[in-house]
């Protein structure tokens, strides 16, 4: 028997619901490079219900239970007597989401003497300490590509929520006003205006074929160049460095993984080779992000607005000063959480676990770290080391 112990968000303040707004639930057939979306034996739960808070369980606890494990679902995962660490002892399985994610730092290594597997319900494991993950080898994985077009959808609604001064505006109305030009003084068009995105991987290149539609000038970097048949097809305009392509751009989109080579690329000095006036899309990690620069940048006017649906650590802090600074769009970390995406990544989850207990080789394209070193996707995306450092500010949450 394994302890599997589950670790998600809280369920609605008003009660796990009884009915949704839509019946049905369009899925597409397969992602746009061609890689099948989850495929378990079987499923216990219906697509388009909340399956990613407490009581959703991620539709597990049937097939776990039935051959005869154990499974904790808790929200606990941070500060004093919290329910993860003590669980952890005797765990062989964690499972998280990066939406409310139980960082597994090297002190909780230390203690979870029986842990075999981690896994990410959803994409991006960087709440993993990846080093210690590797030394104690112990299996990360998780379930790529389930939910990256629908961040890349946030992205888009990002970009033209900032451009057009939407959030300010709906406000007014909401107050009860018709402020029309308090609302447009901060209002452009997207049109015309240049794009770049920090990495074009899966979330990065299909927010650029998104754009292509909107008559922008789309610019790239990335450590793995596209092919130059995608670079012709979408005009694309390649930059080696991140302050070549932020010297041109209008909007910066950030799509690339958080690891030690990537924490804080965006801070004082990066933020000075912005044009004056551009804007910051963040759905990839808040960590990629010095805090305390994006506030002034916005309060300095070198960033016009900044929509970031991500934070460090997760949840933030009440007085984290994303909550107050100005022109800014932030959300929970909800871009690849929808009701839509949840009914694949707690697909893929139960496909994982299905491999490791019937001893079954897991996806390549889901393992992040095996046999003690970086595999799979993990070893093209990730860098050895450890990002988590600052983690435990997220038992400040609740104070």
């Amino acid at each position: 028997m394994a302890k599997i112990v589950l670790v998600l968000y809280d369920d609605p303040m008003d009660g796990y619901p009884t009915s949704y707004a839509r019946d049905d639930l369009p899925q597409p057939e397969r992602y746009p490079d061609g890689q099948t979306l989850p495929t378990p034996k079987a499923i216990d739960f219906k697509p388009g219900v909340l399956l990613g808070s407490v009581s959703g369980e991620l539709g597990l606890r049937q097939y776990l239970e039935s051959n005869g494990h154990q499974l904790i679902v808790t929200s606990s995962k941070d500060g004093a007597s919290n329910v993860l660490d003590k669980e952890l002892p005797d765990a062989e399985i964690v499972i998280s989401q990066p939406f409310w994610p139980a960082y597994m730092t090297a002190e909780r290594f230390a203690k979870a003497e029986k842990l075999k597997m981690i896994v990410t319900a959803g994409i991006g494991s960087d709440h993993t300490d990846l080093q210690a993950a590797m030394e104690h080898n112990v299996t990360v994985a998780e379930v790529t590509y389930c939910n990256s077009n629908a961040v890349a959808e946030h992205v888009v609604m990002s970009i033209l929520a900032l451009v057009r001064n939407f959030i300010p505006s709906h406000n007014w109305i909401t107050k009860g006003g018709w402020n029309i030009a308090d609302c447009v003084s901060r209002s452009y068009d997207l049109e015309a205006m240049n794009v770049g995105t920090v990495a074009a991987g899966r979330i990065g290149l299909r927010v650029l074929r998104l754009l292509k539609p909107f008559d922008v000038k789309l610019h790239y970097m990335d450590r793995h160049r596209l092919p130059e048949a995608v670079e012709k097809e979408l005009d694309l305009t390649y930059h080696s460095t991140l302050e070549s392509l932020t010297k041109v751009s209008d909007v910066v989109t950030l799509n690339c993984p958080l690891h030690p080579e990537t924490e804080h690329m965006i801070n004082e000095k990066t933020l000075k080779n912005f044009k004056r006036g551009a804007y910051l899309v963040n759905t990839a990690r808040g960590k990629l992000c010095d805090r305390d620069a994006i506030v002034s940048a916005l309060e300095s006017g070198q960033l016009a607005g900044y929509a970031g649906d991500v934070w460090f650590p997760q949840p933030p802090a009440n007085d984290h000063p994303w909550r107050t600074m100005p022109y800014h769009a932030m959300t929970p970390h909800i871009s690849g959480t929808s009701l839509s995406a949840q009914a694949r990544y707690a697909a893929g989850v139960r496909e994982i676990l299905e491999c490791y207990f019937e001893n079954r080789p897991i996806r390549n394209e889901y393992l992040i770290v095996q046999n003690g070193q970086l595999a799979g996707v993990g070893a093209h995306s990730y860098s050895k080391g450890n990002a988590t450092g600052g983690s435990e500010e997220a038992a400040k949450f609740k104070k």
